[in-house]
């Protein structure tokens, strides 16, 4: 654990939350700055940062609490969708560097939005280009 992890100190009992999940491996808990009312973080009890460094069995598991989230949002917030989002390093947004999957409700009217556009490639090659990259490094791993 990170001594100065905020997240870390929520784990440790150090500073309160209000928790809907826990078990030996992950915490899931009310985001004090919610995006949508319901917002919920899921984070391995463990600091790992950044999601490249989580090992697969925890990832497993952190995904799954995820899910079930989602699925009580659904059903116990009456959500009519449901956004998961993760971020990694400050340039991709990432405020807490402690792994972490942000699990929003969203209702018809909430008035969020995501104000990314979308970009496009040049050419079909350029985009094959990019898969060939990635696809190249996953062989790798």
């Amino acid at each position: 654990m990170d001594s100065d992890c905020i997240f870390c100190k929520i784990v440790r009992g150090e500073v309160p939350s209000t928790k809907v999940y826990e078990d030996g491996d992950v915490v899931a808990f009310m985001d004090i700055g919610p995006v949508v009312k319901g917002h919920t973080l899921v984070i391995p009890k463990l600091h790992y940062d950044p999601l490249m460094n989580v090992p697969e069995d925890l990832l497993q598991k952190l995904i799954l609490v995820v899910q079930k989230i989602a699925m009580a949002q659904v059903s116990g917030l009456k959500a009519d969708g449901v956004n998961v989002t993760q971020a990694n390093g400050e340039l991709a947004g990432q405020v807490v560097p402690h792994v972490h999957f942000h699990v929003i409700p969203r209702y018809k009217g909430d008035k969020h939005s995501w104000s990314c556009k979308a970009d496009k490639y040049d050419t079909i090659e350029e985009m094959g280009g990019y898969a060939s990259r990635i696809n190249a490094a996953m062989r790798e791993l």
